[in-house]
């Protein structure tokens, strides 16, 4: 009987080592590759920002610029164009047939209705829609924007506020064509729980661990208020792809995100 027992718990032993990692998540991100550490101490790499827009001691803002698609997109506008502005021209060319015309017309309708949208998707969408940490409200504010298929909608930010003591960041390993790398995702959960009630991407897909990994670890040394590296991985920013400025916070949460609980004024600025 010993020995059976010796056999089985190796097999136990065995089996606990080959079994795949588990998100400690009720619900993970899809393509979840591992969870990140909650303090700071734990990290195990060198905290440091990819980008940042604003640092100072009261709150910092990290834009997330996504890396891939908006090429694609102002060629797929270019190419759209072209055969739209020509409809145009031959509606109103055949317009004595009402048969032709009609059908020249609806294809014109729904070809413009496309062209207005990647109009609007490249010249108003915020390709860096950014993160604010503030570490005296302990707070996170988080910029998404909304968007419709259908161009004659509103388009709007939508601000989203979250405790960061509720934040518990996943990692996830892209692997796709045009966008492979690691992503950082922020899994928001009920206050003392692990049920996820909502999540935002942190940072689109980055080329190596390092970069990846020092993020999470930079925005969890700022907030428990440790020292930070004030250079990020990348000083330029890349280009924004629009002609103006497209990220407006609203005004109230511009000034609650900027400011201590007791209007403490930051004092080193980034």
């Amino acid at each position: 009987m010993g020995k059976i027992k010796r056999r089985l718990k190796k097999q136990a032993e065995r089996a606990e080592r080959n079994r795949p990692p588990r998100s400690r998540l009720d619900h993970p991100v899809e393509g979840w590759t591992g969870d990140m550490p909650d303090k700071a101490e734990d990290c195990g790499f060198p905290p440091r920002l990819i980008w940042v827009n604003e640092l100072n001691d009261v709150w910092m803002e990290t834009p997330r610029y996504v890396n891939f698609g908006w090429g694609g997109q102002w060629l797929a506008l270019l190419i759209i164009s072209i055969p739209y502005f020509g409809y145009i021209f031959l509606t109103f060319s055949v317009i004595s047939n009402k048969l032709v015309f009609s059908s020249f017309l609806a294809c014109t309708v729904v070809l413009g209705v496309v062209v207005i949208y990647f109009y609007k998707s490249v010249l108003l969408e915020p390709r860096g829609a950014p993160v604010r940490f503030n570490r005296k409200r302990q707070k996170v504010y988080v910029y998404e924007f909304q968007k419709s298929f259908w161009p004659w909608k509103r388009w709007h930010p939508v601000i989203k506020i979250f405790d960061w003591k509720d934040i518990h960041g996943e990692w996830v390993m892209r692997r796709a064509h045009a966008d492979w790398g690691h992503r950082i995702y922020c899994a928001v959960c009920k206050p003392g729980t692990l049920e996820v009630v909502d999540r935002f991407i942190l940072t689109w897909t980055v080329g190596g661990t390092d970069t990846a990994g020092g993020l999470w670890s930079f925005c969890c040394h700022y907030m428990e208020k440790k020292p930070v590296p004030t250079v990020p991985v990348y000083p330029d920013k890349p280009r924004d792809w629009t002609p103006f400025k497209t990220v407006r916070w609203p005004a109230e949460v511009a000034i609650e995100s900027s400011t201590a609980p007791d209007s403490e004024p930051p004092s080193v600025t980034h």
